[in-house]
């Protein structure tokens, strides 16, 4: 290399360096060749990055070219054609692999610390187009934009781990929601953007147009506003994440989602059926998932139509009603996915403090029947505690309904306890019965009521119209006189 005032000429220049430190190695070789020009415009036809890492059984190679200007006095440098890829190795991968092309531009000013840089990449069946404004290198800031136009994350993830018998056990299960969450990453970051991706498959949920705004600092990433379109329905709303306190705040709005599928895919249950709008407003903070199950706390609401809860069908249950309450036994049965009772309007609200959503508002009406109900929702310990009551509204129409006028406004109790995933649900009949028989003493009492209340109303008129003919006779004999 020959660095003069008025001329600079290099054949090959080449970089070797080495780290190790931190359960991480890293070697990386730099080669730049066809370098000329002056101290303030060096032209070098191509440099050539090469780099290697390893972090236990993760590896890492890197491969890049580009032409480079640069400016010695200013200290700039710019890469104007970037070509190279990424590869990724590690065993625990579905893939094994991943490998990035990468093309794209960088404008680098080392003495103010700022970078802008272009890069556009295609792996599996994503595009990725990616901007980034580098404002400051140490501690770094960053702006970027992204778009991807189709992503599954789930794809580069190990698979989870299969059922067995020690896994089903409560300890097994313990060590699945244990699983640690370090937001740590987030300490020293500081960043703001904007992303969009066409359609995004994460812990099985699938969005399509996502678009968020991210703000990252001070250990806190705040993604506000968060829209996108998932399930037959949109959702739009904000999630922030504190490292500092390792807490989670999610408050969404969905409207016109299908429920099932959302269900499915978020918790693997199939609780409910029907279209509509959920609202969710809940704070989480913990180590763990467990422990942040625990600590939920805010508000929720649902409200659905032309639906049907999963697991029990009242109305068969109920079809039958008048020779159960004859029997005076209650029927117990557990949760069979095959079962459901339909509604055409389901609305409920739920407050939620230490991992528990109480509700005590329930209002589903179908054809057949009205339920209310109140009751808790265990989410930390994934277990219900519910009372519903079912008021049978029509016995000649509706879900399984057949004529039965005698058991019309009847309203039996229905207790759901359980596992979440395996719910107990107990009609309680023995009390419907003794509920009956109140209501129906009851009428006795307000129907005689009523007939001692039409005699006492027909002698007050009987007395009323002795007395009006008394005082008119008088009045007669008084004025003949």
């Amino acid at each position: 290399l020959t660095l003069m005032p008025s001329r600079v000429t290099g054949k090959t220049l080449s970089l070797t360096v080495r780290l190790d430190g931190g359960g991480r190695q890293t070697t990386a070789k730099m080669a730049l060749s066809g370098v000329e020009g002056t101290l303030t415009d060096v032209k070098v036809s191509r440099m050539v990055l090469d780099a290697d890492s390893a972090s236990g059984a993760t590896a890492l190679k890197m491969h890049l070219a580009s032409p480079l200007s640069a400016n010695i006095s200013t200290q700039t440098i710019t890469l104007q054609k970037i070509a190279g890829t990424v590869d990724m190795k590690n065993p625990a991968m579905p893939m094994k692999q991943v490998s990035l092309p990468l093309n794209g531009s960088a404008q680098v000013d080392l003495k103010k610390q700022r970078a802008a840089i272009r890069l556009a990449t295609q792996f599996d069946e994503s595009k990725i187009a990616f901007e980034s404004q580098i404002e400051h290198f140490s501690p770094l800031a960053l702006g970027f934009d992204l778009t991807i136009d189709r992503l599954n994350v789930d794809k580069y993830f190990p698979p989870k781990p299969a059922v067995t018998a020690s896994s089903t056990s409560e300890a097994g299960q313990r060590s699945t929601v244990d699983a640690p969450l370090d937001f740590s990453a987030l300490r020293g970051l500081n960043l703001h953007g904007v992303a969009r991706i066409g359609a995004l498959q994460v812990k099985n949920l699938q969005f399509s147009q996502l678009n968020a705004t991210l703000k990252a600092a001070n250990g806190r990433l705040d993604i506000a506003p968060l829209s996108a379109n998932l399930y037959e329905g949109t959702m739009s709303g904000s999630l922030t994440v504190n490292a500092n306190n390792n807490s989670v705040v999610v408050r969404q709005k969905l409207v016109g989602v299908s429920i099932t599928p959302l269900l499915k895919d978020l918790s693997d249950k199939d609780l409910l059926a029907g279209k509509g709008t959920v609202m969710v407003d809940v704070t989480g903070q913990g180590t763990s998932l467990s422990a942040l199950k625990k600590s939920l706390s805010g508000s929720a609401s649902l409200a659905l139509r032309d639906g049907a809860i999963k697991g029990i069908n009242l109305a068969q249950s109920l079809r039958d009603i008048q020779a159960k309450l004859g029997a005076r036994q209650d029927v117990t049965q557990v949760s069979r996915s095959a079962d459901k009772t339909d509604f055409s309007e389901l609305s409920a609200s739920f407050r939620l403090t230490g991992g528990v959503a109480h509700n005590d508002d329930l209002a589903v009406k179908s054809p057949f029947l009205r339920l209310s109900g109140a009751g808790d929702i265990d989410i930390g310990n994934n277990r219900i505690n519910y009372l519903a009551k079912a008021r049978v509204v029509n016995t000649s129409a509706g879900q399984d309904g057949k004529e039965a006028d005698q058991t019309k406004g009847v309203t039996v109790p229905v207790l759901v306890t359980g596992p979440l995933d395996k719910m107990t649900w107990k009609i309680q009949f023995a009390s419907a019965i003794g509920d009956l028989l109140k209501e129906k003493s009851q009428a006795r009492i307000d129907e005689k009521k009523q007939e001692l209340q039409k005699k006492v109303d027909e002698k007050k008129q009987e007395i009323q119209k002795k007395a009006t003919d008394q005082l008119r006779d008088k009045l007669k004999g008084f004025l003949n006189r």
